[in-house]
């Protein structure tokens, strides 16, 4: 399972990183302007579905699925359920994407009502929506393909497709801006070419791993009409975050103008550790737990559950800190240029710092999820979601006049936290989670080197001189920061050593393929 997360966590990385170049890109060429809150709201609706699907509803449904049957019953088992669900999909993403295209300016009255009032921002951002809308047939098409390939134990390739995403984007936005009425067309037109890129990249990845797709006609089997039963509670439950974060973008088109771009760019910051440990621990642990459940070697699935919360506290811990102590120098160093000012920075910081609050949460709720769907239950935590979903609109209402933008920012941290909560407890209750002996020994002390690095972080930004924070002081945070924490966590003796070692001589060794 760490060897998978490791992958997965290497390429996500990767492509956050390029993300950040994609995002800098953007800061500096529409700041926080009307094309900036347009493209914004407008890539909300495919980028939803990209994250529902990708890293959530779909996988904690069709992974566990066809991990089932390839483990019982073979790869050719495995490929014909592949194929059924396959053709399926592309029979419903097709009206689906016929429908968006059509009903467009009407799904918009909804995602941003605040736009109404402004025809030109609205109508841009309905053209925009068109653009991007078919990126959702070839994104979630390629998400049933990664779910193929991380049930076969190949991690990499589903984990660096959405390097595309960002590569077809700034290529685009370079290439082809001065040629467009705005960048924001140029963006859009990458967004969308970016999907058939990554969808052939992972066909690829399916035939070198031995398996190939043909289409059948789509038919409900039973086997489709279980997947699809178990899948539909999911997209509230695993993607709860995500439409938590879309109500913030809804809300922000209500508030005063440029609030949609500054969400997004906080949003973008604290989705890097999030994406990198928690998307990541969770890809890697729901086979795991899946395989084990199989098996019915029930104490090697909680130990796999403790062993994931503990490294995914463990490294979101100094991230929410650094994020929060740290969130104007932050966006200093990464966005403050062109038509990104020193004001946008600190705005956009003051919302970062809320939704770093709520970091390790998120990424918890990333893990827990697995210990229900690997036991087939996507209700329970649809329910926990739609109550969670429930209390962040509530808050948002309650917080987006007095707060303005950090408002929807709090409030998802302060819902996901809530989600958390709920999870955790009915695991525990129900005997599938408990914190075992290592897990009670070290997460007190994985706290316990938190507050030294906020205190050591706290006291190196008071003596940051004003203005713009430069990058040799930025760097002199970062230092900071992660020596006053793994030095606090080696002393203290919470960090596993044993198991990175042991990761890293299991990745030296060579690893048996199967065709390629």
């Amino acid at each position: 399972m760490m060897r998978g997360a490791f992958t997965v966590g290497v390429w996500t990385m990767a492509s956050r990183v390029l993300g950040f170049a994609r995002d800098i890109l953007i800061a500096a060429i529409l700041g926080t302007g009307p094309v900036a809150d347009a493209f914004f709201v407008a890539l909300r609706l495919p980028n939803l579905f990209r994250r529902l699907f990708g890293e959530g509803a779909f996988n904690a449904a069709f992974v566990p699925s066809i991990s089932t049957i390839l483990h019982q019953d073979g790869i050719e088992a495995a490929a014909g359920f592949a194929q059924e669900a396959t053709a399926v999909m592309i029979f419903w993403l097709g009206g689906v994407t016929v429908l968006g295209e059509i009903f467009m300016p009407w799904i918009l009255y909804v995602l941003a009502p605040g736009f109404a009032g402004n025809h030109g921002k609205f109508a841009l951002a309905v053209v925009l929506t068109r653009i991007m809308f078919p990126y959702l047939f070839f994104v979630c098409l390629t998400a049933l393909i990664s779910g193929v390939l991380n049930a076969m134990g190949r991690f990499a390739a589903a984990a660096a497709a959405p390097l595309l995403f960002n590569v077809f984007s700034i290529a685009f936005m370079l290439a082809f801006s001065r040629y467009a009425p705005n960048p924001g067309y140029a963006l859009a037109w990458g967004v969308t070419v970016s999907g058939v890129a990554q969808l052939g990249l992972l066909l690829v990845a399916l035939r070198r791993a031995g398996m190939r797709l043909m289409l059948p006609r789509p038919r409900l089997t039973p086997r489709m009409r279980s997947l699809f039963r178990r899948m539909a509670p999911g997209l509230v439950g695993a993607g709860v975050t995500q439409l938590n974060v879309s109500i913030d973008i809804i809300i922000g088109t209500l508030l005063p103008a440029g609030s949609v771009s500054l969400l997004y760019y906080a949003d973008r910051v604290n989705q890097l550790p999030l994406g990198v440990i928690g998307t990541a621990a969770g890809t890697a642990l729901l086979p795991a737990i899946t395989r084990h459940i199989a098996l019915h070697d029930e104490p090697s699935a909680v130990a796999a559950l403790n062993r994931a919360l503990e490294s995914v506290l463990m490294l979101t811990l100094p991230a929410a800190i650094g994020l929060m102590v740290a969130a104007r120098p932050v966006m200093d160093v990464l966005f403050v240029r062109g038509a990104f000012s020193l004001h946008s920075a600190q705005l956009a910081g003051n919302s970062l710092a809320a939704f770093a609050l709520g970091l390790p949460v998120f990424a918890l709720v990333k893990i827990l999820t697995p210990g229900f769907f690997a036991r087939g239950d996507t209700m329970t935590p649809m329910k926990i979601g739609i109550a969670a979903v429930a209390l962040n609109l509530g808050l948002n209402l309650l917080f987006m006049h007095p707060l303005k933008a950090v408002g929807p920012a709090l409030a998802t941290s302060l819902s996901s936290a809530f989600n958390a909560a709920w999870l955790v407890a009915l695991l525990i209750r129900r005997g599938h989670f408990r914190l075992d002996a290592p897990a009670r020994r070290r997460v007190p002390l994985i706290l316990l080197a938190g507050l030294v690095m906020a205190l050591a972080l706290m006291a190196a930004a008071f003596m940051l001189p004003p203005g713009k924070t430069s990058i040799l002081a930025f760097l002199l945070l970062v230092i900071t920061g992660g020596a006053s924490y793994f030095g606090a966590g080696l002393a203290l003796g919470a960090f596993d050593l044993g198991q990175w070692r042991a990761l890293a001589r299991r990745r030296r060794k060579p690893t048996p393929t199967n065709g390629g």
